[in-house]
């Protein structure tokens, strides 16, 4: 077999691709039974019993060498039977899946599961995430590799159903949304449904994602580690031994006694684990640069339920008779692609646009005269000259008298007034606030409603813009308004702080701020400053 080019799909590009399915299906049916040999009458057996179209000896035996060749199967002499020189000399084989063919069935069975997969949103996912990950938070201090091992295995095993169902699931909604190879009546049949469910997934993601991230928070650096590195080394106790020369395991048939092996590596198992806790840690937590996958995922539901409403009323209108612009262009898109000439398609373009000029209601002029009747040819008609303003604006020139200039001064001295009032409440909220010196947010005191916003939009700006040294373990934030008057410095503290306003208590958590307002120069002596 080592001349043979394998070509494992080979038989997926023939006539017979339906036989070649069902002969790969009883070797593949077979071998989770652990029968590895099949000889000729075995398959021809298993062929009459799978409900298929009955085939004869020849046909499989020809399938079965078609295989062979394109080494979706190896062969054998099957010497176990021969009782007689006749039986010796008659070509007799055993046939076993091969490496490339079990490799070739396991990609199309994943192709045909990913084409008829039927996504979803899994709320039961999250709750099992979360009790995993609770479970794994209270381990004892030496915890046992084996439950360990189990609950890591679980956790990434329900995170990969839950992603790879709503990635199937949102993108089918989508094409359910663009109305795409969708059926309006059974659509609109169960569209109640459809948002029902998203607005109850919605709601499950919103509660679970805060609990799952808490967690995952609380859960020390050093302890992720302890686990993941217990989960790498079961699993690489376990892990068979590879063939250096082949990259086949021994007991094949491949690799040749005597040949040197090496096992998987812990170093290599626990940067696959590392690698699964980074992927459950984003799609969770994420950051302030990255979003997590299920903050993302939240607001692709909850925008989807609005697209959905609009595509539901464009389905209501088409079902009531509106005309619908989209359905007509695509119509006359097809009108076009039928006409049977060149000439049809100029027809068809000026009975659906119209965008000749009427000539009857152009302006008469010496070169065409009144009598010229509007249904002339253009062609035979004389020529119009038509003036270019005409032509721009349709009209010659503006009718009735000019309008007179309006005196606006009164206007601009009350709109000078208004931005003078402004400015002057803005300076008087800038003063307030900053001051240079660093002040808890509790202590700020009853804020108006001008320092109020003022103190709003600097905090989002220091907010947003995150920690000014990532490696500073304070968290401490710098940084400058847009128009760079204003220097902010947020350090977080311990507490809760609640801010006064005329409106109501803003609580959240405690910060040290300090305000500079950088257009007002400062000297330099300290002592100067303090007089």
């Amino acid at each position: 077999m080592g001349s043979m080019t394998a070509r494992p799909f080979a038989h997926l590009d023939t006539s017979l691709v339906e036989t070649y399915r069902r002969v790969m299906r009883v070797f593949v049916a077979n071998k989770q039974r652990f029968v590895v040999h099949l000889r000729p009458e075995d398959v021809a057996e298993a062929l009459r019993q799978d409900g298929g179209p009955p085939l004869g000896e020849d046909a499989v035996d020809a399938a079965l060498k078609s295989l062979t060749g394109w080494v979706n199967l190896r062969s054998s002499p099957d010497t176990g039977r021969v009782t007689t020189v006749e039986d010796f000399n008659r070509p007799r084989h055993l046939y076993q899946l091969s490496r490339e063919g079990e490799a070739a069935e396991r990609a199309l069975e994943v192709y045909e599961q990913e084409i008829g997969r039927r996504g979803e949103l899994q709320a039961v996912a999250l709750e099992d995430i979360r009790v995993r990950l609770r479970a794994l938070r209270d381990l004892p201090e030496h915890p046992d590799p084996a439950v360990v091992h189990n609950l890591l295995l679980e956790l990434m095993g329900r995170l990969d159903s839950l992603a790879a169902n709503a990635g199937a699931f949102m993108s089918g909604l989508q094409r359910t949304i663009e109305l795409q190879d969708v059926d309006e009546e059974a659509f609109l049949a169960y569209k109640d449904r459809l948002i029902v469910y998203l607005e109850r997934f919605v709601s499950e993601l919103v509660v679970k994602q805060h609990d799952i991230g808490s967690t995952l928070q609380a859960l020390p650096t050093g302890r992720v580690a302890v686990l993941l590195a217990l989960a790498a080394e079961r699993e690489a106790s376990d892990a068979a031994p590879e063939g250096t020369a082949s990259g086949n395991a021994p007991g094949t048939g491949d690799v040749e006694a005597g040949e040197p092996v090496m096992t998987v590596s812990v170093g290599e198992k626990l940067a696959l684990w590392e690698s699964r806790w980074s992927g459950l840690w984003s799609w969770f937590v994420g950051g302030r640069s990255h979003p997590s996958q299920s903050d993302l995922l939240r607001t692709r539901a909850r925008k989807a339920i609005p697209d959905l409403l609009a595509t539901i009323s464009v389905l209501q209108e088409r079902r009531a008779g509106r005309s619908d612009r989209s359905a007509d262009f695509r119509t006359l898109a097809r009108w076009f692609a039928e006409a049977p000439t060149e000439q049809d398609a100029h027809r068809l373009w000026r009975a659906a646009f119209g965008l000749s000029t009427a000539r009857h209601l152009t302006a008469e002029s010496d070169s065409e005269p009144a009598d010229v009747p509007a249904a002339t040819s253009w062609a035979d008609a004389p020529e119009v000259k038509v003036s270019a303003r005409l032509r721009a604006t349709g009209q010659y020139a503006k009718r009735g008298p000019k309008k007179r200039v309006r005196d606006r001064s009164a206007e601009r001295r009350l709109l000078a007034e208004e931005i003078a009032d402004e400015r002057e409440q803005i300076e008087s909220a800038r003063r307030a606030l900053a001051t240079g010196r660093p002040v808890l947010l509790s202590e700020l005191g009853k804020l108006d409603r001008r320092e109020f916003r003022l103190f709003l939009r600097l905090l989002g700006d220091a907010l947003a813009a995150g920690p000014s040294d990532p490696s500073d373990p304070s968290g401490t934030v710098r940084t400058r308004t847009s128009d760079g008057s204003l220097e902010v410095t947020l350090r977080p503290c311990d507490g809760l702080a609640e801010i006064v306003t005329e409106d109501g208590v803003l609580r959240g958590p405690e910060h040290e701020i300090t305000i500079v307002d950088l257009s007002v120069p400062r000297p330099a002596d300290p002592a100067e400053a303090a007089r």
